[in-house]
């Protein structure tokens, strides 16, 4: 019997599942195994790559780029770098195509084992415009790159963008040829045509694309045609699905940028980006929700009968459950888990049971690299909590925990020293503009910090002595959505220290870090 899942394969409470902020995603089938990838933006290490063999029960098994010369990020803003990867696997090699718009453009690696290690980049030069990249192995060996980029006539309005191909020769990992204009969309003056993938299927070439936008008008659409580099012809029942139709109150808004696999059997399921306002902001950012597939008339419907995300639909895969994550990480070795995330590069941290954060001259608000060790946040019902150990030896010294929608949006509660002595200091950044919100004594010594969030707002909470005391509550957090921040990125929550423009050999221990959806 077919079992029923959860088709949002990143929601709920159990960390098994990897809930909120992975936008983009791209899957891959090899076999009876499912691989999955997201974007990144400014966060290192880039690309996490899940895997699964039930489609709800998801591991990250890895990251695909982990070095800084696979990944420069410096000076970058959030929603800037790693732009929506695709993977692939061809002939005993998985291939992860993406762009770093941040610098370099369009580049390549590849991997015999999708846990890692990869290669360097082979980057692709000016001759990849655009962004979004994807490959198509075709049935003669041969290989596609497929994009976007601006019109090239010029573009008459704002997201004027078509869709490409050309030929890669994997020998020597270049574009090679001549560059064809494959569509534009389903709409008439479309804008921002973008997340395209070829497939190929029954002797037909399959051409599915993003429009609309990111925002409330996303949508997936479709073209075919008997050869790669066209004539495409459209899908009349264009798009295939979007919830542009069921208006912003919907749980799910802003579905699109999709991708499509297949099981064993030969069933067939899109992943594709959503978002879920609560109380008409988001704090996830996009997530990655999951839909079956089938073909009618040589086309793929999404969802028959229903055409827009389920709550739960059958799956004809037998349950594989994996190992939950934990919620509550101690640091044995010096190597985090591989779904705890830094900005813009790796943080020169030490780990003996505890971890010691350097403060290092970056704070939050700048575009290099702070001491910040984080985690997705995964619903809008949360705790995360530390035991801090650090006693600041100068005004600039801090160190705590962070709630991060961008450089220019976020939330700090920190150990500082003032002129009165130690103290409990939350601030928030909006804007580009700090603003303290409050701040209590404490005496010196190990304390815990906990943040706990119900919807759109947050308490923050100490314990120093054994006695819990509340620093703040009722923090409003719709500064820190998308609607209220901008850009594409979910908020992350972790362990944050600095030394905020100075010169310090001073670190921050933290014990552990618990992180919890309640």
């Amino acid at each position: 019997m077919a079992r029923r899942y959860d088709e949002r394969i990143f929601y709920g409470g159990a960390r098994r599942d990897v809930p909120g902020f992975y936008p983009d995603p791209s899957i891959c089938a090899v076999g009876r195994d499912f691989y999955l990838v997201n974007s990144t933006f400014a966060y290192f290490p880039g690309v996490p790559i899940f895997h699964s063999r039930d489609l709800a029960h998801w591991r990250q098994i890895g990251n695909v780029l982990t070095r800084p010369s696979q990944l420069p990020l410096d000076g970058c803003r959030h929603s800037r770098g790693i732009y929506a990867p695709t993977l692939r696997y061809h002939d005993g090699t998985f291939y992860l195509i993406t762009t770093n718009i941040s610098g370099g453009g369009n580049f390549i690696v590849t991997a015999q084992d999708p846990a890692g290690p990869w290669s360097e980049p082979y980057w692709l030069g000016d001759v990849a415009q655009g962004i979004d990249p994807s490959l198509l192995f075709d049935d003669d060996g041969r290989c596609y790159y497929v994009g976007n980029r601006p019109n090239p006539a010029g573009e008459q309005y704002g997201g004027d963008w078509e869709i490409w191909a050309q030929e890669l020769d994997l020998t020597t990992m270049r574009l090679t040829g001549e560059s064809h204009a494959l569509w534009k969309g389903a709409l008439r003056d479309v804008i921002w045509p973008e997340g395209p993938h070829l497939y190929k299927k029954d002797g037909m070439y399959y051409l599915m694309i993003a429009e609309g936008g990111t925002g409330p008008n996303h949508s997936v659409s479709v073209a075919r045609s008997k050869h790669v580099f066209g004539p495409y012809a459209g899908n009349p029942n264009n798009p295939i699905l979007t919830h542009r139709h069921l208006g912003s109150q919907y749980p799910v808004t802003c579905v699109g940028h999709g991708d499509l696999a297949a099981d064993a059997e030969g069933n067939w399921y899109m992943v594709m980006l959503g978002m879920r306002p609560c109380g008409g902001h988001t704090l996830m950012g996009r997530e990655t929700f999951l839909a079956r597939v089938e073909w009618q008339n040589g086309w793929p419907v999404v969802n028959p009968g229903v055409g827009k995300l389920e709550e739960t639909f059958p799956v004809p895969l037998p349950e594989e459950r994996t190992a939950e994550t934990p919620l509550v990480y101690t640091f044995p070795t010096p190597e985090l888990p591989p779904e705890f995330l830094t900005l813009r590069g790796p943080v020169p941290w030490q780990a003996d049971g505890r971890l010691l954060l350097p403060l290092l001259p970056a704070a939050l608000h700048d575009l290099h690299t702070p001491a910040y060790a984080a985690l997705r946040v995964c619903g809008v019902d949360w705790q995360a909590e530390t035991q801090l150990d650090f006693t600041p030896r100068t005004q600039f010294e801090t160190a705590g925990l962070a709630y991060v929608q961008s450089s220019f949006s976020h939330l700090r509660a920190e150990k500082v020293l003032t002129d009165d002595g130690f103290a409990l200091r939350l601030t928030t950044r909006e804007n580009d503009k700090d603003k303290i919100l409050a701040e209590q004594s404490i005496p010196d010594g190990p304390l815990i910090l906990r943040l706990i969030a119900h919807r759109l707002h947050m308490a923050v909470y100490y314990v120093v002595g054994g006695s819990t005391a509340c620093l703040a509550d009722a923090i409003d957090l719709r500064p820190y959505s998308t609607e209220s921040a901008g850009g594409f990125t979910g908020c992350t929550v972790g362990m944050y220290a600095s030394a905020n423009g100075a010169i310090s050999d001073s670190k921050a221990s933290f014990s552990w870090f618990a992180m919890r959806n309640l």
